[in-house]
């Protein structure tokens, strides 16, 4: 599948997190994505991000512009070096949390997007894809 455009950005402070939310709603704009869907990939970018620099010490986000036949598509990735999920299960039910917030950030971007696929090793970190397809 041709990727269109593709940018790395950091994630190692609050303000890293406002960036790649607004650069990922910037995108979702520029590939045709209506009001409704932008909100929701940004809403997806923004508590993966933050979960990175939360919960995986910081790391980095991959943004990707793609196009397969007809549709065009945004894919975030989300990595990080962190202590990893020991339990993927139980970290994407709904209200299961580590850190006190409510527990919706892995389960709710999983229902935002199109694609929702987690990696995560114990004691070497998280990789996180978000897909969102037109």
């Amino acid at each position: 599948m041709p990727v269109l455009k593709s940018d790395n950005l950091p994630i190692r402070s609050t303000q890293d997190v406002v960036i790649i939310r607004q650069t990922a709603r910037k995108w979702a704009a520029e590939l045709g994505f209506g009001a409704v869907d932008q909100t929701k990939i940004m809403t997806a970018a923004s508590e993966l991000a933050r979960n990175t620099l939360v919960y995986g010490g910081g790391g980095t986000a991959r943004l990707e512009a793609l196009t397969e036949g007809r549709r065009n598509g945004l894919r975030l990735t989300f990595e990080d070096q962190g202590p990893g999920i020991p339990d993927i299960d139980l970290a994407l039910k709904d209200g299961y949390t580590t850190g006190g917030g409510l527990g919706l950030g892995l389960s709710g971007s999983k229902r935002l997007m199109s694609e929702f696929h987690l990696v995560s090793r114990v004691g070497e970190g998280t990789r996180i894809t978000v897909t969102k397809w037109k």
